[in-house]
């Protein structure tokens, strides 16, 4: 499957099975390096992925007349 056409759960599972092959440590140096490589494109392309979906979270709140006011999420729980 091709890096651009995954979306962001399937690049988790493909970093998840690149970890796995490292850690097993039986690849060849080249091929290690190729998949460190792929690992390394995976790990930006979803953090990019998180980063605009954290931008388009956010939370509503009432608002002191019964309205609903949208507030940027910050991350935070809040009581």
């Amino acid at each position: 499957m091709a890096e651009k056409k995954m979306n962001f759960e399937q690049a988790m599972d493909r970093l998840d099975e690149i970890v796995r092959q490292l850690e097993r440590g039986e690849a060849p140096l080249e091929e290690a390096l190729s998949l460190f490589e792929e690992g390394t494109k995976l790990v930006k392309k979803c953090s990019a992925q998180l980063e605009r979906a954290e931008q388009k979270v956010s939370k509503l709140l009432a608002g002191p007349d019964d309205t609903v006011q949208e507030k940027p999420f910050s991350g935070e729980a809040q009581e």
